[in-house]
């Protein structure tokens, strides 16, 4: 079975994961009728907005079906009404599918089988498992106040106590299960608890320690309406969906490595119960992504959200899929930042440098190249005859001449960058400066134009020079004969002031100064970076007035730009910068 958008990747580094992958494939651990012998999955909780943690679980999950001609199901974990949207549905879906990734897989005959699940597609059966599990005394019902049930289950050092509710009767335990479904209970009033053995509650493992598994809460659910007033818990949901989807490979972060122990009695036991048949699906942890420079936890950007520090999910700052994507990285990007950084079980941190050297090599090769003039100051060529103009021309990409050639006019006014004139120049600086003495004014090139001479500028009344002076030599025009006499070190980029695009252009940065803006307990917006985002009015040779939304870009000496997918109009795009050409945050 397989799928075009999924379609097989080039050969990968091996890791433990496909190890074991490989070795159940020679084995024939998940040979089933009909079925591939890989099938994985990507939970989400429709709780918020996926970042790019989130990014490298899809591209593992997807992925590994892929590459082993199986299938990887996006399921909605949505057991926790109270927190959960249809946005939030629609928005991961979005971003798995711009990731390059799809649930739906083409059969033989021509038929399409649809992989988009929803744990409460699962409501009955999961009612149905936890009615049985309390018959045969897996399970009772928990009448404890919430402060006691946590006083009595100790903590890592102390075993907990049983609950005095611990051997109430099944037929009791029964009944007030079924009265809590029919909704005569408040929430919090009672919970449904695992017994997994008599002596659960001394484990060394917390999670192993009567696990709650159904509480009260009456909310209504965005697929189910107001049908249910119990939910089951995470820790029973998953292991039970995977179990019903025929999940052969359940990948997960390392922080679910103590629940592995109830993933697996639960499917056990179910299976004596005759729910399921072995083998049942596995297990398997690996690394979570530490990424430098960001905070990846859902309440924290949330908080960034809320109280307007950025603007909305989708800000180019944030780390999330949408902002990501916004910012102008491609998924190219994002699938060789996973494949770079590797799968191991061994936590650690990637330097937000690995994801951003990503974007360079890939939109190197493939992005057009254009000129901007991001903070400008008006360049005079006082002998260029006033109203005449002509054009020059530039590859598209210097080292793809199929992409074809760019042309731009030159005329008597330009717009060149501040920083491309020194009133009084530093050693080694060979752009623009005035004469000084008897020394006449440097010699630059306008780069793809003439060779100018500076011979004075202008100031304003506080002293700012508002324009700078120059004359040109006109048998100097780059790729004619006569610009091989000119030898000059100064070579800058410029746009014809008259015929410019002047456009909004939003230099991005790292959201934070600190490389763990929220470890060790930190107050997380005391390390905000103040020059995350900075909005100028830019110039732009005249041809990118045609720039498309979502269109990327190699500003010329800048850095690599977008135009804005929400904020770009016809004619009139506004950019965003990617990432800078080269890594500005090395000695930081």
């Amino acid at each position: 079975m397989s799928n075009d958008k999924n379609s097989p990747a080039p050969a990968l580094p091996s890791n433990f994961l496909r190890a074991i992958v490989e070795h159940d494939l020679a084995a024939g651990t998940h040979v089933r009728e009909g079925m591939p012998s890989v099938i994985t999955r990507f939970p989400p909780e429709p709780n918020g907005y996926l970042h790019v943690g989130h990014a490298k679980s899809i591209c593992l999950n997807f992925g590994l079906a892929r590459d082993y001609q199986g299938r990887c199901n996006l399921r909605f974990d949505d057991t926790n009404p109270a927190k959960e949207e249809q946005e939030y549905v629609d928005t991961i879906i979005d971003s798995v599918k711009w990731l390059g990734f799809d649930y739906d897989y083409p059969k033989a005959d021509g038929s399409v089988e649809h992989h988009l699940h929803y744990a409460s597609d699962y409501f009955e059966q999961l009612y149905q498992m936890a009615e049985w599990l309390i018959e045969q005394g897996y399970a009772y019902v928990d009448s404890q106040s919430a402060e006691d049930m946590a006083a009595n289950r100790g903590n890592f050092n102390t075993p907990g106590t049983n609950s005095p509710f611990r051997n109430r009767p099944a037929a009791e335990s029964l009944q007030i299960f079924r009265d809590m479904k029919a909704g005569k209970y408040a929430d919090g009033e009672h919970i449904l608890r695992a017994k997994i053995s008599e002596d659960a509650m001394a484990s060394p493992n917390m999670n192993m320690r009567d696990p709650a598994i159904y509480r009260i809460r009456h909310a209504h659910h965005v697929r189910t309406g107001d049908a249910w007033c119990i939910y089951p818990m995470y820790d029973y949901t998953h292991p039970i969906s995977d179990a019903l989807e025929n999940i052969t490979h359940s990948i997960c972060t390392l922080e679910f490595q103590d629940h592995r122990p109830f993933y697996d009695w639960l499917l056990e036991t179910l299976s004596k119960g005759g729910f399921f048949q072995l083998p049942v699906p596995r297990q398997y942890e690996f690394s979570r992504l530490n990424l430098t420079y960001v905070v990846t936890s859902k309440r924290k950007l949330r908080q960034l959200v809320e109280e307007n520090i950025v603007d909305g999910w989708d800000d180019p700052r944030m780390p999330t899929i949408v902002g990501l994507r916004r910012r102008g990285y491609t998924p190219e990007a994002i699938h060789l930042f996973c494949e770079r950084i590797g799968v191991t079980k061994a936590d650690g941190w990637i330097d937000m440098s690995t994801l951003e050297g990503c974007v360079r090599e890939d939109l190197d090769p493939k992005a057009p190249r254009a000129t901007a003039v991001l903070r400008p100051l008006k360049l005079i060529i006082d002998n260029y005859p006033e109203g005449r103009t002509e054009e020059c021309t530039s590859p598209v990409h210097p080292h793809h001449p199929e992409m074809g050639v760019r042309t731009f006019p030159i005329s008597r006014e330009l717009w060149i960058e501040e920083e491309d004139f020194m009133e009084v120049p530093s050693k080694g600086y060979f752009r623009y400066y005035p004469p000084i003495g008897d020394n006449p004014g440097s010699r630059v090139r306008l780069r793809h134009g003439y060779v100018t001479e500076c011979v004075g500028y202008d100031k304003d009344e506080n002293g700012k020079v508002t324009a700078v002076h120059v004359k040109y030599f006109e048998d100097s025009k780059s790729g004619t004969p006569g610009s091989d006499n000119y030898k000059v070190k100064g070579n800058i980029h410029w746009v014809s002031a008259g015929h410019a695009l002047q456009a909004e252009v939003r230099l991005y940065d790292r959201l934070f100064s600190d490389a763990h803006p929220d470890a060790g307990g930190k107050d997380f917006l005391s390390v905000l970076n103040p020059n995350a985002k900075e909005v100028v009015t830019a110039y732009l040779e005249p041809g990118m007035a045609a720039a498309q939304a979502d269109q990327r870009f190699q500003f010329e000496r800048h850095g690599y730009f977008v135009a804005d997918r929400v904020d770009s109009q016809p004619g009139k795009p506004v950019f965003n910068r990617i990432v800078t050409l080269k890594d500005s945050w090395v000695a930081k």
